[in-house]
């Protein structure tokens, strides 16, 4: 009798896992908060330079003549947003004054600094520290230290989680994902803004990393692609919850907070959940395992059948996975055997450059010139179909084909507007969003592709390894972005080849659809010569038949 036979046997896909299942899938509707947050605590508002203060004491000027007066245009009519005048410029009230007449002498700049727009937001972290002009580079730097706080949580809580368990650090998550992001709402200066950021990363990586991992491990094998899906449309609507809370409130400290605190709550209720019986099984706690197995028998309303399991029970159903084997697994066991190692270097690809994609997208939202909460419903809006789409091709066609369809699409989605006019805005919107959706959809299907390729021993390992590859590619896409310094199409080239590549390597990958988790390393590479390796063997005795 195998894990999936006891599952049967204590109830399937009854009470305990409908009701584990939305527990776990609820915080994924903030998590999407934290991750887009800064599209809106770090929007950059409309602003110039102050006027001097011996020339601000009249209050009697509408705005258009006070910028007029103190701020120098571009070739466009716009005020240059770092620079003014020396002198109030008096004479450009006149109407015919034309702004030829000022040379580079009479500017400077902004020394007494700046004045915003507030009629979007009333308060962001760019205009509380002035992260305009000499500092505009620091609003996305601390993006990337949030991403780099996502990466080291990965490999952090990756590791812990396969020698504590899962439950205990998706609680300890939990807390800290609260205490930190409430901590960022009380920020007094950037340096302590980053910090705490970095922090709220390494949570969210511990929360994502475990309740996918729970969510597998409790599922029946027909049930894990519909459950992994669930947890995917609940990070899309928090993208729309996202917009409606950033819409309601416009100050950024309230808004971070309003984000944090639900976790509170998600700390509380977490200790209601039960640590994965196949966890406990590898480490020898059958007794706990036994325990846990009961008490889902008892919700599922299979008392009886639960009372029937022993530890010596367990011990001989589940006799390849009990049996004594290594005690502690560590990153290098992800490259230690062949088809483990080809695995690992596939998820890398897939990973990174679905990622990399995804953040050059999605962090950028003021780039397309449209109302920046009317462009984040459209993106988090565009994840339903797309996410139903993977849905169906996951359950029918495969994990392989949808994995690496979806990549190649959102790449040459992407790769499309290197070509489209710049002017031509609504089309380059409109490729985007099919980039993203495609992206999301890809996204969905890795984290449940990946928690099936690796065994019980080493899935958080693998699933930290991965998350890691994909944290990495959210910290170098803003750097990307400068690129096009040199070359204004370079960054969607980078993008939109990054996907193409990584979906043409992720074809090799084995399939996993209605097949049953593998619990040990020997039972990946006890399995027979996989499929791609049968059709590349295939396709090689074609070409020698018609050469």
């Amino acid at each position: 009798m195998t894990f999936p036979d006891l599952l049967e046997q204590v109830g399937g896909m009854g009470r305990f896992q409908i009701v584990n299942v939305l527990l776990l899938s609820i915080p994924t509707l903030m998590m999407a908060s934290h991750n887009l947050l800064q599209n809106f605590t770090a929007a950059v508002p409309g602003h110039h330079c102050r006027p001097h203060p011996r020339d601000n004491a009249s209050t009697d000027w509408d705005l258009a003549e006070h910028v007029r007066v103190f701020t120098p245009m571009d070739r466009t009519r716009r005020p240059i947003q770092c620079l003014r005048y020396i002198r109030a410029q008096w004479w450009l009230l006149e109407s015919n004054a034309t702004i030829s007449n000022t040379t580079e002498m009479d500017t400077e700049p902004c020394r007494d600094g700046w004045t915003y727009d507030r009629s979007e937001f009333s308060s962001t972290i760019i205009t509380e520290w002035d992260l305009v002009c000499n500092q505009s580079r620091m609003g996305p730097m601390a993006q990337s230290i949030y991403m780099t706080g996502v990466l080291l949580g990965a490999v952090v809580f990756g590791g812990l989680s396969d020698k504590f368990g899962r439950r205990a650090i998706l609680i300890w998550s939990y807390l800290q994902m609260a205490v930190a992001g409430s901590c960022v709402a009380f920020s007094p200066n950037f340096i302590f803004y980053c910090v705490f950021r970095f922090i709220t990363g390494m949570a969210l990586s511990g929360i994502l990393l475990n309740c996918v991992c729970l969510l597998v491990e409790w599922t029946p094998t027909y049930r894990r692609t519909i459950t992994g899906m669930l947890s995917g449309y609940c990070y899309t609507l928090g993208q729309l919850i996202l917009v409606g809370i950033a819409y309601i409130i416009r100050d950024w400290r309230w808004l971070q907070l309003a984000v944090s605190v639900p976790f509170y709550v998600f700390f509380l209720y977490s200790w209601w959940f039960s640590e994965s019986v196949r966890w406990l099984v590898l480490k020898g706690k059958l007794d706990r395992a036994v325990r846990e197995l009961q008490r889902v028998a008892k919700m599922n309303g299979k008392k009886e059948e639960g009372k029937k399991l022993t530890s010596q029970t367990l011990k001989s159903s589940m006799q390849q996975s009990a049996r004594p084997e290594k005690s502690t697994y560590t990153i290098m066991d992800l490259i230690r055997t062949p088809n483990i190692r080809r695995i690992s270097l596939y998820l890398c690809f897939v990973w990174f450059s679905t990622s990399f994609a995804y953040y050059g997208l999605s962090m950028d939202l003021q780039g397309f010139g449209v109302n920046i909460y009317l462009i984040q419903v459209i993106f988090g809006a565009v994840d339903i179909p797309a996410k139903f789409a993977s849905l169906l091709m996951m359950s029918y066609i495969g994990r392989r084909v949808t994995q690496a369809g979806f990549l190649i699409l959102a790449g040459l989605a992407i790769l499309i507007n290197v070509f489209v006019p710049y002017e031509l805005q609504v089309l380059r919107t409109v490729m985007a969003v099919i980039g993203k959706g495609c992206l999301s959809a890809s996204f969905s299907c890795a984290y449940l592709y990946t928690g099936e390729l690796y065994p019980t021993v080493i899935r958080q390992t693998g699933m930290g390894f991965c998350n890691t590859m994909a944290r990495f590619g959210g910290i170098v896409a803003p750097v990307v972005q400068m690129t096009s310094d040199y070359f204004h199409s370079l960054p969607l080239i980078i993008y939109g080849s990054a996907p193409v590549i990584s979906g043409i390597l992720g074809w090799f990958l084995p399939e996993t659809l209605n097949k049953h988790l593998p619990e040990t390393l020997e039972e990946v590479e006890r399995k027979e010569p996989r499929e791609e390796n049968l059709q590349i063997h295939s396709l090689l005795e074609i070409v020698k038949t018609t050469g």
